[in-house]
């Protein structure tokens, strides 16, 4: 029986395990059989290519037979020349600009590090302020600012840090805040949610399943939805209130996503908004905060509150 080379996989949309094929050949070259190495090599130096190549042509381009071919493709996990070919593409679809990224040498250098992170902040900022619609930021703070509380939805590295300073930025103010980034508890949590409550979600592709089916429980049960998500998104169409902004990324993979900061500006601007609109209650919640944290430690001068 044919021995498998062991591959990094995980459970895809269709069921099959989604193999990464790039990282099985690059990991495991000199360690197929001889003639299947050489189909290995010829792959590894063609990537791009073998979505268009039939069986034969493959066969015929490394000098071996078609069963060769089958047998390299079983090695890697697939059943055959066919699947092979469609995980691969599937593969490269999302790896090429990881595999034809530029050397370090190639990279701008005349900037300092500082420089180019605020550069990507202010771009993205900009966009977001040109797309955001000030009728959804004044309707996100009139139904938050009545809500007996607030669950903040994010998955992922950098929607749950921004729901996670959200529900920062909200309990201060009075409002029972709490953020999730764990897809059970998110349900679970959504489910409890009433007319009084709201649930914010955050995410830079709106797509997330975990959040979208938070929102479609919570508004079932009819907690007010609100939404930081692209216009097209299903999180955006399904939510109550959208706040939409489609924030390009920028080209250089080096360099952390700069959306993030742009969904923080949202959320400090509707806790603000929110902090004026409940100005007696902010003002009793953030002077015992402040004066809470002043007998914990004991200065008074001027400082962040509760950071």
């Amino acid at each position: 029986m044919q021995a498998k080379i062991k591959t990094p996989s995980g459970e895809g949309a269709s069921g099959h395990a989604a193999i990464d094929l790039i990282s099985a050949l690059r990991e495991h070259t000199g360690r197929f059989p001889s003639r299947e190495q050489k189909v290995a090599d010829y792959v590894q130096q063609h990537l791009s290519e073998i979505s268009d190549m039939t069986i034969a042509q493959l066969a015929r381009a490394c000098d071996v037979s078609t069963p060769t071919v089958v047998r390299f493709c079983r090695t890697l996990g697939c059943d055959g020349f066919r699947e092979f070919k469609l995980r691969l593409a599937q593969n490269l679809a999302v790896s090429l600009q990881y595999i034809s990224a530029p050397a370090a040498s190639d990279q701008v250098t005349s900037d300092t590090a500082i420089d180019r992170v605020l550069g990507a902040l202010y771009a993205s900022a900009n966009v977001m302020r040109s797309q955001v619609d000030p009728q959804a930021i004044d309707q996100a703070v009139k139904v938050i600012s009545g809500s007996r509380q607030l669950l903040a939805a994010g998955i992922g590295g950098g929607s749950s840090m921004v729901a996670q300073e959200a529900a920062n930025r909200f309990f201060r103010l009075g409002i029972p805040s709490l953020a999730l980034n764990d897809s059970y508890l998110l349900q679970m949590r959504a489910a409890t949610l009433g007319p009084e409550d709201v649930l914010f979600c955050i995410s830079a592709s709106g797509e997330a399943d975990e959040v979208v089916s938070a929102a479609e429980i919570a508004g079932g049960y009819g907690a007010t939805t609100i939404a930081v998500a692209p216009k097209a998104s299903r999180l955006a169409q399904i939510s109550k209130i959208a706040i939409m902004v489609d924030l390009p990324e920028d080209p250089d993979i080096y360099k952390p996503t700069a959306s993030r900061y742009a969904h923080l500006v949202i959320v400090d601007a509707i806790a603000m908004t929110v902090a004026q609109a409940r100005a007696a209650k902010t003002n009793e919640n953030l002077r015992r905060i402040r004066a809470s944290l002043t007998a914990f430690h004991g200065r008074t001068g001027p400082q962040p509150l509760g950071d």
